[in-house]
């Protein structure tokens, strides 16, 4: 069944109102699915389009993490690191609201429809534009105040030093909003971003539990690792997973073992980086996260 679309002005009960205290927001704003509750804590997770390895795994394990607390996750949909936190959220059976830079019943990027369609089911996509508004680029900065303004906390986790997610992150300052950043390495451009936020007084996400903490949410007490590292994977991940241990390994020895097509192995490989179930410490090298 298709999802109906339906929209609230701000002067309706049901529009959102962590949005009411602020002077630049919408008029109305275009819903399918829902809208984030308004007790729950929330996240901002936002970062560059064409993101590294690292940036995608991270994007996703602090979303997926956050949402095994309960932690409502908000992010704008696009490729890179709003894909992954989006992911993330979903893989846990967490909530996660996508904010538009175009109308509600266009899914953009197009290469997103599976993800935009799974996003609605357990959330919502939201848009100040019409139906039918085409994601014209002036678009997506004016949206990006509506996803910090959504937001209790608003994280940063690959940006270079001129990008839309640093916009995100002022409006968040300017709304009174916290603002934590994942800390890169210094001669990365894709950390640039980032580490002048952290050297502007952003608070450094150097784990889940420093954004938790933030948000005044005490953690549940997890498993020990080994347990989560013996989930059911599919024959062919399990295939890829068995044959690496703590030693890293090259991945044309990994190519030599599996009795797969080397594309396949380097999908399977991506998706068990972002379970947390693998890493890759030096490029073309792999491990287990625990064993």
């Amino acid at each position: 069944m298709t999802e109906k679309i339906w929209q609230c002005s701000r002067f309706e009960e049901k529009y959102p109102k962590r949005l009411l205290v602020y002077e630049n927001m919408p008029q109305t704003i275009y819903v399918k699915g829902k809208l984030p509750l308004e007790t729950g804590k929330t996240v901002a997770i936002v970062g560059a389009r064409v993101c590294s390895h690292y940036g995608a795994y991270q994007a996703y394990r602090f979303a997926k993490e956050l949402a095994q607390q309960g932690v409502q996750i908000i992010s704008g949909l696009a490729k890179g690191i709003d894909a992954n936190a989006h992911k993330g959220a979903l893989d846990v059976g967490g909530n996660t609201y996508a904010v538009l830079g175009c109308g509600v019943d266009i899914c953009y990027p197009k290469q997103n429809q599976r993800l935009y369609e799974e996003i609605i089911k357990k959330g919502g996509v939201l848009s100040e534009f019409e139906n039918q508004t085409l994601p014209f680029a002036g678009n997506f900065p004016r949206r990006n105040r509506i996803i910090s303004g959504l937001a209790d906390l608003v994280l940063v986790v690959e940006a270079k030093k001129k990008s839309g997610s640093l916009i995100t992150a002022n409006y968040a300052l300017e709304q009174g909003k916290t603002v934590f950043a994942v800390p890169g390495r210094v001669d990365d451009a894709l950390s640039e971003g980032c580490n002048l936020l952290i050297a502007d007084g952003a608070g450094i996400a150097n784990s889940v539990e420093s954004i938790l903490s933030e948000l005044q949410i005490l953690p549940e007490k997890k498993g020990d690792f080994l347990h989560k590292s013996k989930i059911w994977l599919a024959s062919h991940e399990e295939m890829v997973y068995s044959c690496l241990d703590l030693q890293p390994k090259n991945i044309e020895e990994i190519f030599q073992e599996v009795p797969l097509k080397s594309g396949e192995i380097m999908e399977i490989l991506l998706k068990l980086e972002l379970e947390g179930l693998i890493i890759e410490p030096v490029k073309n090298y792999y491990t287990r996260t625990g064993g």
